[in-house]
């Protein structure tokens, strides 16, 4: 067999990234622009939920990026069978891992030939599987990293090589496997005390106890030499624990020299060319859980009705430009079960920062996630749940949402709010995507309203895309009178949100790009309440006019 055969799973092979932009995959240290807080505060999990690392490690502004996935993702869903395929490679990655670990701790030769044979057994598994799916496809295929893989596999499976591989494979797991027993030689000295000990033979077959009951139940009364006339009292379960363990090593040290030559040759073959490919496929490990998770989302969003459109991608308005048709919220759907209400929300020259009002349970937290979820999505390269889109990706999604945080021991609510507010104005930019729901609740409306007033100056001057949620109606009157002070600075217009409401107090969960009437807001949450003047009269039984 050749000393090193081809290495054809190489590292400029990905699912998620052209090979002119593999740099930018996670290495794990840099850390991501979608952070695992943003993450959960948008409940991404309920979408896309990984075990090898955080799917948010993938998260890209780069539009080639992007659209390279888009290709992946099509393929995917397009044939169910290269997506089932690429699932069941996941355990036998993780019990190559689970292999490595175990040979990197095993003591006995023996034994960590066993493990490496495993090993290869599992890598012909994962290329078989590969194989079978990606060949009957091949001619088929769009995108160009499946159209890749599916040329290496080729070339890698019609290798000399690779048939040698399965070839010596199949004759060193069949001296192996089919190992059931040995044969020991003991010499004895004068007083039967044993002098010296060995194997004799390795057979395929196990040995036979040589009692009675056994030869009734196999009908066979005869002796040979797979006949046991005494069994060796150290396998005895009245013997101690160490007894057991001293014969077992001494067979494994017996068997190791009989399969010595055969690890070393083994050993070289796995050093020079398995490691290598399985090494790739253990990197490549969580892109293809996050192709086949995507896929099987997208397949469950179609499923419960919603609509998937792939964002159409442009650097309008200094790669800032957005507009969503029918967006809607797919964790609502997923976690809820409810019809999804669809939603027009667009970022452009006259507003590229929004003041969201509206009453308690409207809906402006879900249209504020739904627009957090549209960009992580895209920028997962997965389609977006909307009838049509129109983006330019950012460069980080930004979330400051209540939280239960242990810092308002030592800070106080208020004071924790702002701490997390300064580490987000630390890092964005004007790419950036800043979603804040119900900021400031912690504090009175008017020293709310002056902080947040502060903030939306700011957001205006860096220019980033923002959806403010607040229940600061006094808020979104102000908005002129800020959009007049940063317009000498330079700043991006700011404008207002209402959340939709009935004249009888109904939720439509629309959203509406308009000027707010905060009175109708209070008065409806009064109502709410049974704190209108009106109710707190007919409680009490008594009469008046209400104005």
């Amino acid at each position: 067999m050749p000393g090193s055969g081809p290495a054809l799973f190489e590292s400029d092979l990905s699912l998620l990234y052209p090979e002119q932009y593999l740099d930018l995959r996670p290495d794990g240290v840099t850390g991501s622009a979608l952070s695992p807080y943003t993450w959960e505060q948008l409940e991404m999990d309920l979408l896309i939920d990984m075990q090898s690392c955080d799917a948010g490690d993938f998260f890209t502004d780069v539009p080639e990026v992007i659209m390279y996935r888009q290709e992946v993702f099509r393929d995917a869903v397009r044939y169910p069978e290269l997506t089932r395929a690429l699932k069941k490679m996941i355990p036998l990655l993780c019990d190559i891992e689970d292999l490595r670990r175990m040979g990197s701790d095993a003591s006995r030769s023996a034994e960590s030939y066993l493990y490496s044979i495993t090993e290869i057994e599992l890598y012909i598994s994962v290329v078989g599987l590969l194989h079978d799916s990606l060949a009957p496809l091949k001619d088929k295929l769009e995108s160009r990293a499946f159209r890749e893989l599916a040329d290496r596999i080729t070339a890698l499976t019609d290798s000399d090589y690779y048939k040698d591989l399965n070839k010596k494979l199949g004759e060193l797991t069949s001296r192996v496997r089919e190992v059931k027993s040995v044969t020991i030689g003991v010499n004895l000295d004068g007083q039967l005390r044993a002098s010296a000990a060995g194997l004799l033979s390795v057979n395929n077959e196990p040995f036979k106890s040589g009692e009675l009951l056994e030869k009734i139940l196999r009908l066979d009364f005869r002796s040979d030499e797979m006949t046991c006339i005494a069994p060796l009292t150290p396998f005895d379960k009245s013997q101690s624990e160490n007894r057991q363990l001293a014969l077992s090593n001494a067979l494994y040290s017996a068997l190791t020299d009989v399969f010595r030559s055969s690890v070393k040759s083994w050993k070289k073959i796995v050093s020079e060319y398995v490691l290598e490919n399985t090494d790739f496929l253990l990197r490549m490990m969580p892109e293809i859980e996050l192709v086949t998770g995507g896929a099987e989302l997208i397949a469950k969003l179609e499923k419960n009705g919603l609509h998937l459109t792939y964002p159409e991608l442009t650097d309008a308005l200094g790669g800032r430009d957005f507009e969503a048709r029918g967006l809607t919220n797919p964790v609502i759907k997923l976690k809820l079960d409810t019809p999804a209400v669809p939603n027009d929300l667009s970022f452009d020259e006259d507003g590229m920062i929004y003041v969201l009002t509206g009453p308690n349970r409207g809906g402006k937290s879900v249209i504020t996630c739904a627009a957090g979820i549209a960009f992580a999505m895209a920028g997962l390269g997965l389609p977006v749940c909307a009838d049509k889109c129109r983006m330019s990706p950012c460069d980080g999604i930004f979330t400051h949402f209540p939280t239960g945080s242990d810092d308002t021991i030592d800070k106080g609510r208020l004071g924790e709010e702002c701490a997390r507010l300064e580490k987000i104005l630390d890092q964005v930019t004007d790419r950036s995507l800043v979603l804040l729901d119900e900021s400031f609740s912690s504090t009175g409306a008017y020293e709310a309203s002056v902080i947040a007033s502060e903030v939306l100056a700011g957001l205006s001057v860096i220019g980033c895309r923002t959806v403010f949620s607040t229940h600061l109606h006094d808020l979104a009157s102000s908005v002129g009178e800020i959009n007049e002070k940063c317009a000498k600075l330079g700043g991006a217009r700011i404008d207002t949100l209402v959340a939709e409401v009935g004249q009888d107090g109904s939720r439509s969960f629309r959203i509406k790009r308009e000027t707010p009437d905060g009175k109708s807001y209070a008065r409806d949450i009064a109502a709410k309440y049974g704190l209108s003047f009106g109710e707190i009269l007919e409680k009490k039984g008594k009469e008046g006019t209400v104005g």
